[in-house]
Formats: C-alpha cells, sequence, structure tokens
C-alpha cells in the first residue's frame, strides 16, 4: 500500500521560465531550420550533463586498455555501445515527457516495485563505485602530470601531496554541486560550465590525434578499418599480439592466450557499460523535469542526445584509442624487461606500474604451480622465480602492464612536445575526471530525493551529493595504477545495466501509461525493434561478465534468486495497484 509520504505530490520543476523556452522553440520552428537548430543549441543541456558524465575516468581508461590490449580492432564497439545507450535514453525522455511523472513512481505503480527499487539502489551504488575512477583519475591527473613538482611524492608536500590534491578536487566538486542545486542561474552557470570542460576535454584529445597524424603515424585506412565491427575478434587475442604469442614456449602459451581473453571479455564489457551506465538512466529523465520539460520538448530531448552526447563521445573515445593504439600497442613498456636504457641509465618506472608487471608474472608462476598440482606455499619468494622466466614471457607481461594516463603522455611527448603531452592532455583528463565526478555528485542527490520522496533542493540534495565524497579517500588509499580501478567497476555497473532497459521496454509498451501519446503502428515497430537490440546488448554483456567472474552454476542462481524476487513484486504491485490508483 502506498504511504502518506507517497501520495505526497513533490515538484521537480525549479525552472520558472519554462513557458518563456516553449516560446522561443515555437517561434524559432515557423522562422525555418536554421533559426530552430539554433534555438535547439542553445536550450540543450542535459545531454551535456549525460556527456559529462559517460567522458570521464572509466571511458578514458577503458578505451586506453582496449587500445593498448586490441589495438584499432574495436574502434566500433564504443559508439555502437552508445548508439544502443541513446535509443534507451530517447525512450525514457519519451515517457517521462509525455507522462510528466517522475520515473521511479511510473515503474512502482505500473510495472514493478522490486524492478523499481532495484533500478534506484543500483544507480545509487553505481555512483560511489564510479565515482573511485573518476577521483583516481583527477588525481592522477594533478600529481603525475600537472603538478607533479607540488602535489607528486617527491613534490613539495611529500607524502601528504595526494591528500592536498585530493581537498582541492572535493571543494571544486562541492562548489559545482551547490550551484546545480541552486537551480535558476546557478544551474545555467553549472550547465555552462560544464559543456566547457566536455569541449575542452574533446579538443585536447582531438589535438593530439591532429599531432600524430602531421607526424606521419596515422595510417587513415586502418583507423576507418576499426570502425567496421568484427564480433568474432571479441573470442581471440588481436592480430598484432600473435608474433610474439607464437615466441612464448608452447606449454605457457595457454596462459597467456587465457589472459589476454579475459582482459579482453572486461575491457569490452566495461567499454560497453561507461558508454551508458544505469545512473545515466536515472540523470537524463530527473535532469529534464528539474527544468521543467514537457511533452512539447520531446524533439529537443533527442537532439540534445544526439549532439551533446554521442558526437563528444564519439571524437574523445576515438581519438584516445587512436593515440593508445599507435604508442602503446603491442610494445613493450620501457623499463621493465631491461631496466637500462641504450645508454645505460636506468630507466625510471611507476611504481603502479611495477606492481602490475610483477603481478602479471607471478599470476603465471602460481598457474604453473598449480598445473602440476601443487600451490605455491605462501613463503615463497615470487620476484625471485620471475628472473628465471623466458624473455618472451616478460615481454608479454611488458605489454599487458596497466598503463595509466600519464605513461599514454608520456609516450606522445617525443611527438607533441612536453606542453601537448604533460599539459594539454593532463588538463583535458583533468577535466574529465572533475566533470564526471561532480555529475556522479549531482546523480547521487537526485537519488536520495527521491528515495526519500523530497524535493530535489535543502539538505537532502547536498547529503545525497556528498556522498559520493567516500570514493575519494578510498581512491587515496589505492596502491595500483589509479585508472585500474575504473575496469571492475565497470563490469560490475554492467551487470546492473539490463534493469534499467527492461523496465522502460516494459514502459514504452504499456498504454494505461503513455495514453494517446502511445506510438502506434510503423513508430512503435520501429521503437520495440531498436529497444529490443538495446535490450539484447545488455543482457548478453551482463551475463558474460557475470558468468566470466562466477562462473555458470552461480550466475543461475543469481538469475533465479532475481526472478524470484520479480516474480513477488508483480503479486504485490497486482494486490495493491487497486488502492494505489484510487
Amino acid at each position: 500500500m502506498s504511504s502518506p509520504s507517497e501520495d505526497k505530490p513533490v515538484n521537480f520543476s525549479v525552472n520558472t521560465a519554462i513557458e518563456r523556452d516553449r516560446e522561443l522553440l515555437n517561434t524559432a520552428r515557423a522562422k525555418g531550420r536554421l533559426p530552430f537548430f539554433g534555438a535547439l543549441v542553445r536550450l540543450s543541456g542535459p545531454g551535456w550533463l549525460q556527456s559529462a558524465i559517460t567522458l570521464g575516468g572509466g571511458t578514458l581508461s577503458n578505451s586506453l586498455y582496449l587500445a593498448v590490449l586490441t589495438g584499432f580492432t574495436f574502434l566500433w564497439l564504443q559508439p555502437v555501445a552508445m548508439a544502443v545507450g541513446i535509443v534507451m535514453l530517447s525512450a525514457i525522455s519519451y515517457v517521462t515527457l509525455s507522462t510528466g511523472e517522475r520515473p521511479l513512481r511510473m515503474i512502482n505503480r505500473h510495472i514493478n516495485p522490486v524492478l523499481g527499487w532495484s533500478w534506484l539502489f543500483a544507480s545509487m551504488l553505481a555512483n560511489l563505485v564510479w565515482s573511485m575512477p573518476q577521483f583516481g583519475l583527477a588525481l592522477a591527473s594533478l600529481t603525475k602530470m600537472l603538478f607533479p613538482e607540488v602535489l607528486g611524492q617527491t613534490g613539495a608536500f611529500g607524502s601528504h601531496g595526494r591528500l592536498v590534491a585530493a581537498l582541492c578536487i572535493l571543494v571544486l566538486n562541492i562548489l559545482f554541486l551547490t550551484l546545480y542545486s541552486s537551480g535558476g542561474k546557478g544551474m545555467k552557470i553549472f550547465e555552462t560550465i560544464i559543456k566547457c570542460m566536455v569541449g575542452l576535454t574533446v579538443l585536447c584529445f582531438f589535438g593530439v590525434v591532429v599531432v600524430i597524424t602531421k607526424d606521419g603515424l596515422a595510417d587513415w585506412r586502418e583507423y576507418m578499418s576499426g570502425f567496421v565491427p568484427r564480433v568474432s575478434m571479441m573470442f581471440k587475442p588481436g592480430p598484432k599480439l600473435a608474433p610474439y604469442l607464437a615466441e612464448v614456449p608452447e606449454q605457457f602459451r595457454t596462459f597467456w592466450t587465457g589472459k589476454i581473453l579475459s582482459d579482453q571479455r572486461d575491457f569490452i564489457i566495461a567499454a560497453f557499460a561507461t558508454a551508458v551506465g544505469i545512473n545515466m538512466t536515472i540523470m537524463f529523465p530527473y535532469s529534464m523535469l528539474r527544468k521543467g520539460w514537457d511533452r512539447d520538448f520531446r524533439g529537443l530531448a533527442i537532439f540534445d542526445l544526439s549532439t551533446g552526447l554521442f558526437i563528444p563521445f564519439l571524437i574523445a573515445t576515438s581519438c584516445v584509442v587512436i593515440a593508445a593504439s599507435t604508442q602503446l600497442h603491442a610494445k613493450a613498456q620501457a623499463g621493465l624487461v631491461t631496466p637500462f636504457d641504450e645508454s645505460g641509465e636506468r630507466i625510471v618506472v611507476d611504481t603502479s606500474l611495477l606492481k602490475s608487471y610483477d603481478g602479471l608474472l607471478g599470476e603465471r608462476i602460481r598457474w604453473e604451480s598449480e598445473q602440476k598440482g601443487a600451490a605455491l606455499p605462501e613463503e615463497t619468494q615470487v620476484p625471485a622465480l620471475v628472473a628465471d622466466l623466458d624473455v618472451s614471457e616478460k615481454t608479454m607481461a611488458a605489454m599487458l602492464a596497466r598503463r595509466d594516463a600519464p605513461q599514454l603522455a608520456a609516450s606522445l611527448e617525443p611527438l607533441t612536445g612536453s606542453l601537448v603531452a604533460r599539459y594539454i592532455f593532463g588538463l583535458g583528463i583533468l577535466g574529465m575526471g572533475i566533470s564526471a565526478a561532480t555529475m556522479l555528485m549531482v546523480i547521487n542527490s537526485l537519488c536520495f530525493c527521491e528515495l526519500l520522496n523530497r524535493p530535489a533542493k535543502g539538505w537532502p540534495q547536498f547529503v545525497g551529493g556528498a556522498m559520493t565524497s567516500i570514493s575519494l579517500f578510498v581512491m587515496l588509499a589505492w596502491d595500483g595504477a589509479l585508472m585500474a580501478a575504473a575496469t571492475p567497476t565497470s563490469v560490475f555497473c554492467m551487470t546492473l545495466l539490463p534493469l534499467a532497459y527492461l523496465t522502460f521496454f516494459m514502459l514504452m509498451n504499456q498504454k494505461k501509461v503513455l495514453k494517446d501519446a502511445m506510438p502506434r503502428g510503423g513508430k512503435r515497430v520501429l521503437w520495440n525493434t531498436l529497444m529490443s537490440i538495446a535490450l539484447f546488448c545488455a543482457f548478453f554483456g551482463s551475463l558474460w561478465g557475470i558468468y566470466g567472474k562466477i562462473g555458470g552454476t552461480w550466475t543461475l542462481v543469481v538469475l533465479a534468486v532475481f526472478t524470484v524476487l520479480v516474480l513477488a513484486g508483480h503479486f504485490y504491485r497486482k494486490k495493491y495497484a487497486p488502492v494505489e490508483e484510487e
């Protein structure tokens, strides 16, 4: 049964100028295409906020790692994932703007309360978990690229440098959250800042590719071939790694092939998950309601997604993949296999990179022991055994070691110079991390207010947003590659994405929800076809990720438990729906 607080109306619209915006759209539409296009650009906003979320630490790190492992093979993956996500976000916007209802209450009343509350709690959990790579990215940019002399381990603040950097990031995020929470002019200023940060990020990565092209390293025929989907490559190592695998002793080739395919699966799932995450399915409808949009703004919403989300994402991710593939794919990281350069000087290697390299070789040694039926004793010194490994295996480990953004910047420095590689690239990365972390704060604030059934303002919004700061202090204790936190995070969030897709697929086919706005005829067939493709991709990625982590038996157990809960929610809704809808 509904509680008194659930019956209480909550006004999410704080934009008192909505009628002025409606008049602007209608007047511009009457004047022709060019004025109408200008009005759409002027009024766009929620799509750019989505872009700020997706162009964060998860997208950068997964683009980087996927490129390091597979080269240009999967340039097609992230644009396809984004197109699939935009289909579902368009459906979400259509339902929300056609009904004017808050999605959570609509789902609970018309679909299933288990799906509704699972959607909300999964989004809040995703916000907390996904904030870690964003903060990690911003920390890496400040301490290792922009201000290493001040905030680095050997900088002016010494071991406290990362804490100082973290506090600076926290202050910025709280400031941006306050702007958004204030509504009106504050929200306009916030959206303008976000647009500028997204634009800066895209320009930085585009500039790097321009320099690579100018220096003759670009093979655009090879780049373009990467946009042609080759699904079979999801289950085999990249072609440029094949010669190096062939050099590995035959009895150990199985381990390295399995390691490559396992990492490749995680990076593919993570790259798909970071295109449109489950928390973005919360942000988009509520940000539109907060602006006061209704069914007259449905076309603007789709335009907003196409320009403010797809285009920046396509350019940024493609440029990262091209830069990383050109410089790092099938190339052993310097200083790992041979610690000295040609002049005999020792090569300085980042601690996190060395840890990843040693971890891979240690994993290979343990695998060999398990194959022989005897696990290594706990007291065994694995580093001492690494020296005896074949150089071909060390080379494989040096190719697969988890790079951070500074390693990509360092590899670009001979081409771009230190100004572009260290500062321009570093600034783009900082913009990515801070804008995405801020947006996750904003999403969590909206989730928390919806959880309490309170208006999105005041202390509930501030407390909800500040919750994600916990992830910043978790990252202070992280001693691996800071960007590496993004991959397990993204795989986890991918398992939650089908919740949102299934829920809104069902809403788009509920006549009692959409009433006269229900798509009919060919439009309904088109919507359902596109949403079915999106739903299939989400479930495939989710099940592939779960199966790879916990195996087939536990995957079936998880599905069975969730199915039972959904059925229980269905019977609960059927029993109490008449009471709620009176």
